[in-house]
């Protein structure tokens, strides 16, 4: 999942705020009893949705694809007074992890859990309108989250994606499904005019998207 030199990876770990105690023990026993920890977000990309999260100070946070919820409780850092993640993951047997994991770093009451389809889920949202988002889900429905997302962001507000470098495949002579997907992803994002963009070279890609 790392781009970057390991060597620059782990100074930059070493050069921005540490990880919360409660992290550390979500990021260790993910790695142990999870089949895929290297979805986790991890140290320096939590640090940085935490410090995107501050900065935007949201009163309500939409994040797709929960896992086991080292991203939401960063995000949740930032949210101001009386604001609220609604985080979605799609997989009903992370419910119990991700329940004890929001009360082991004390934001159980800042957040709220849903478990399902997630386009479904947002289509349902009627009524909200987010100051942040965060898309980090089946990769597949990335540009199809977007859509649906844009809509319901207050402008000025930001939408980050997760992986959209692929991995390094997205500048390469990959030609598989999923670098396709990407690489559309990214030519239809880059081309919208009712959006800022910025792409981050962070662990496996962050996009940044700000509605104008």
């Amino acid at each position: 999942m790392e781009i970057l030199d390991p060597n620059l990876q782990l100074y930059l770990e070493t050069h921005c705020d540490t990880e919360p105690e409660a992290l550390k023990k979500i990021n260790r026993n993910t790695h142990l009893k999870q089949l895929k920890p290297h979805m986790l977000s991890g140290h320096y990309q939590g640090r940085l949705l935490s410090m995107l999260s501050k900065l935007v100070q949201p009163k309500l946070v939409l994040e797709v694809g929960a896992f086991t919820g080292y991203a939401t409780i960063c995000l949740a850092e930032g949210l101001a007074e009386g604001g609220k993640v609604h985080t979605i993951e799609g997989n009903p047997e992370l419910e119990e992890t991700l329940r004890n994991n929001f009360e082991l770093a004390d934001v159980q009451d800042r957040i709220e859990l849903y478990i399902g389809d997630a386009r479904e889920v947002i289509f349902g949202f009627t009524e909200n309108i987010y100051d942040l988002a965060f898309i980090d889900a089946d990769k597949k429905s990335n540009l199809a989250y977007f859509e649906l997302i844009i809509d319901k962001l207050r402008p000025g507000g930001l939408i980050i994606i997760d992986n959209v470098l692929w991995k390094g495949k997205v500048y390469g002579d990959a030609k598989d499904a999923d670098t396709e997907l990407f690489r559309k992803l990214n030519d239809t994002i880059a081309v919208n005019t009712q959006v800022e963009k910025i792409i981050l070279p962070v662990r496996d890609g962050v996009l940044i998207i700000r509605k104008k």
